[in-house]
């Protein structure tokens, strides 16, 4: 099991919990071997969404076997993360918060890649467009369980566009998020979308199939 460190960063409207993980297991810092920086994103705060859901850290430890650090943020309101939810405006603030911290401490050589699941995965999406504003674009995003469209609690998700070579995976029986939703906002993107036959929205049982398929499509 991998060890994690428990960082506090000063965020936008108070602190922002971190959970930083080594690409190897002798220590947090990058070693040779290191290719990127991996930041995660967990789903909504509001229903139980926290940086330990179990689809978080298998994408986590996907990204650590491609030899990745990786940074798992609490949104607000969650863990030890300070404010108040903000349908994903204030948190993409955090984020941007966390990547500079990244940046700080990691250094710019490392590519940076971006990850989320569920509403996660929506505010990653507004996350890599300021990346792109501020001259530096993530290096791949993988979106799992991409909150889009309208879901059952009277929430509208505009998800943003994303670049081709984005991975994207969803469930066939997902009724969170359904696949229709996410189908409509790929379409006009020619975005294609890798869908798990039989997964739910947490990909009970079917959790190292994202692993998998991340790893068989990195290179693609």
């Amino acid at each position: 099991m991998s060890r994690h460190e428990h960082v506090f960063l000063d965020g936008p409207d108070g602190r922002i919990e971190v959970f930083v993980e080594p690409s190897q297991a002798s220590g947090v810092e990058p070693h040779a071997t290191t290719t990127g920086i991996a930041l995660i994103a967990h789903p909504h705060p509001l229903f139980g969404g926290t940086a330990d859901n179990k689809v978080v850290t298998s994408l986590a430890k996907a990204f650590r076997e491609l030899g990745c650090v990786t940074l798992r943020p609490s949104f607000r309101g969650v863990g030890g993360s300070e404010g108040e939810h903000d349908h994903g405006v204030a948190e993409t603030e955090d984020l941007l918060a966390v990547h500079a911290y990244a940046r700080g401490r990691f250094g710019n050589a490392l590519p940076v890649y971006l990850a989320g699941f569920s509403f996660g995965a929506y505010v990653i999406t507004r996350l890599a467009l300021r990346l792109t504003e501020i001259a530096d674009p993530a290096k791949r995003l993988v979106l799992v369980g991409t909150a889009s469209g309208f879901i059952e609690g009277l929430r509208r998700y505009e998800t943003a566009a994303v670049p081709a070579d984005t991975i994207v995976i969803h469930g066939a029986k997902d009724e969170t998020v359904p696949l229709p939703n996410v189908l409509a906002w790929a379409e006009p993107l020619d975005l294609p979308i890798t869908v798990i036959a039989g997964a739910d929205h947490f990909f009970h049982r079917r959790l190292h199939l994202i692993r998998d398929i991340i790893q068989r499509q990195w290179k693609a």
